[in-house]
């Protein structure tokens, strides 16, 4: 499908133009092999970073954020060219928050915001490969290519940090993660409520999202934050914890 100047219409229709089956289907053929490739990434680029010095390591990490940011970057030109640009398309859904806060670690690295990172960037990215909601849209597609190679960047971020020790299993900084998304929460609520929206997935949960089983069996969506939530990042804190005694088992052997 091409237009007037031979561009692939195709290639950049969104989720709201797209024609009716041309998609994938969740855990089908396309989707198996992009989180095969995906995976085999992740492991290539931490064995990369793990033998690298520190110099080398610390330019990785940059890099990883750029493309991370540049990704964003793109998407939104990308939009605004083709007049599709909206306040839907502003950093307020917690992958765009994510990436603010990458931009922002890339320049003055934290301890709190490492530890957002790593508690809600790669849950919250993996949860996105997992569950698209993307699938309308064919391999062939600007935003289908887009998402997929964005969500792998923002796990990616976190995951160098934790084979660099700079994410510490404390739960103290559980708590403080857990604080600082309610008070990222409210104030977006509200945005929603304003501009129609639905950033965070406050006011609904797309298809695939498994918040959509609260709203399902339990009335509201809403039910799955307070359930959800303790439970991802203790599972998250379990990973760290046993990472951090391995480190201090080594360093007691070799003294």
């Amino acid at each position: 499908m091409l237009n007037s100047f031979g561009v692939n219409i195709m290639f950049f229709s969104t989720k709201s133009n797209i024609p009716e089956g041309v998609g994938f289907s969740t855990f089908g053929t396309t989707h198996l092999l992009w989180l095969l490739c995906i995976a085999l990434f992740w492991v290539l680029a931490v064995i990369f970073y793990k033998r690298s010095d520190t110099k080398r390591r610390r330019a990785l990490l940059i890099t990883a954020g750029i493309i991370t940011v540049a990704l964003e970057v793109i998407k939104d030109v990308v939009a605004i060219v083709l007049g599709n640009f909206g306040v839907g398309n502003l950093p307020l859904h917690l992958c765009g928050i994510n990436i603010l806060l990458i931009l922002f670690d890339m320049f003055k690295p934290t301890k709190a915001v490492r530890s957002f990172l790593y508690y809600f960037c790669i849950p919250g990215a993996l949860l996105a490969l997992l569950f698209p909601n993307w699938t309308v849209l064919p391999c062939f597609n600007f935003s289908h290519i887009h998402s997929f190679l964005i969500h792998a960047f923002l796990v990616l971020y976190p995951l160098l940090l934790v084979a660099e020790g700079e994410v510490t299993p404390k739960i103290k900084d559980i708590l403080k993660c857990a604080l600082l998304l309610i008070i990222m929460a409210i104030p977006i609520y509200f945005i929603n409520l304003l501009c129609d929206t639905n950033f965070m997935f406050l006011m609904e949960p797309e298809t695939g999202n498994p918040l959509g089983l609260f709203e399902k069996y339990l009335g509201s969506h809403l039910w799955g934050f307070p359930v959800l939530l303790p439970i991802v990042m203790f599972i998250m804190y379990i990973p760290l914890y046993f990472i951090h005694k391995a480190k201090s088992n080594n360093k007691t052997q070799q003294k």
